[in-house]
């Protein structure tokens, strides 16, 4: 097949993108796909008459991809980067590949390939690409929308609201809420812009920060406790992932960071009865999204009274091999490039068939 790997974009994961879309197309192309890696913001100065030769170039885009930094990438600096004038998050040449191509898939994260946006733009154009559809992607993209879907529908997610730009001098006790509390964008992932508070000031110093990235954050009360990932494929729950922080949460640094974070699975801290609640909840949550395909659900689970919460679900989660989801499939059975094929197969059948 023709598949053209999209990632990058304009987002603050767009290292995380491209630390996937490597692995994805390096995969896809061992196993003899004609498979390039395509960074969506940047696109390609290629001779549109000769785009179909992209295919069949032999570095299949790899160069792009420089590995993750620890820290945020610079956006201002990466706009500025770009040739031209152009006011487009998509580069050039990017929707002429996609169309060229079997199918596109989808490694992006944040913004652009998760909030749904990208998914109507390619279902207008009657593009192929991999992944949930728009719907999905753009309800649980918004966390706050996402909180309110989980109470409505029965996943247990923690107490919380959320707060605009507008309102952002309302004390936490006209919200309802005591120290400590989590303070995270209402959009986004890979824990950027998450911030645990335990001091009148340090709530004042995370509302000027996250209302600098977003017009809207969502407040929770903070839960000590051990995070779990739930991958999600085909609507089945996967075997859970357990995590240990070298230190602090699971934030952006320990995410991506050699050794920042323990990650086992299947999860051994957890009896059968309570894995399976979990894995149960994370369907229900995937179900309560609209989503389809595949995803992950991220959950924590109280130390002092062993309730358990989802906190969000990744419409688009890390697809390199060492990541949470490709982990769970491993624990499952499925090989990381065979588990590439199975979502391009789920998604031709989802939607295209």
């Amino acid at each position: 097949m023709k598949i053209i790997v999209l990632a990058g974009g304009y987002s603050n994961e767009r290292d995380v993108s491209l630390s996937s879309g490597a692995s994805i197309c390096k995969a896809l192309r061992e196993r003899g796909h004609q498979a390039y890696l395509l960074d969506a913001f940047m696109g390609l100065e290629y001779n549109p008459g000769k785009l179909e030769e992209v295919f069949d170039l032999p570095d299949g885009g790899l160069g792009i991809a420089a590995g993750i930094q620890v820290k945020e990438p610079d956006l201002d600096a990466l706009w500025a980067s770009r040739p031209g004038d152009s006011v487009s998050y998509l580069g050039p040449n990017v929707l002429e590949l996609c169309s060229m191509a079997d199918i596109t898939f989808m490694a992006l994260h944040g913004s652009l390939g998760e909030n749904g946006k990208l998914q109507a733009t390619f279902d207008v154009l009657g593009i192929r690409y991999t992944g949930p559809n728009s719907l999905g992607c753009a309800l649980s993209m918004d966390k706050g929308v996402t909180k309110e879907i989980f109470k409505i529908q029965g996943v247990p997610t923690p107490d919380g609201t959320h707060l605009r730009r507008s309102d952002r001098h309302t004390s936490l006790d006209a919200l309802g809420f005591r120290l400590p509390v989590v303070v995270k964008p209402c959009s986004g992932g890979s824990s950027i812009g998450v911030f645990i508070v335990h001091t009148e000031e340090e709530y004042k110093d995370a509302l000027e920060q996250s209302f600098q990235k977003e017009d809207e954050i969502v407040i929770e009360p903070f839960i000590d406790g051990r995070e779990y990932a739930c991958g999600i494929f085909d609507g089945k729950a996967l075997p859970l992932v357990e995590i240990v922080p070298k230190d602090g949460f699971f934030d952006y640094v320990n995410k991506y960071q050699l050794g920042g974070a323990s990650e086992i699975c299947p999860a051994q801290s957890l009896d059968a009865v309570k894995t399976a609640q979990i894995q149960a909840a994370g369907e229900k949550a995937y179900a309560a999204l609209r989503l389809d395909v595949y995803s992950r659900a991220d959950f924590i689970v109280d130390n002092n009274t062993g309730e358990f919460y989802c906190l969000e679900v990744n419409s688009l989660p890390g697809m390199t091999s060492a990541s949470l989801l490709p982990k769970a499939a491993k624990a499952a059975g499925y090989e990381y490039g065979e588990f590439c094929e199975l979502i391009i197969q789920k998604s031709m059948g989802a939607r295209y068939q």
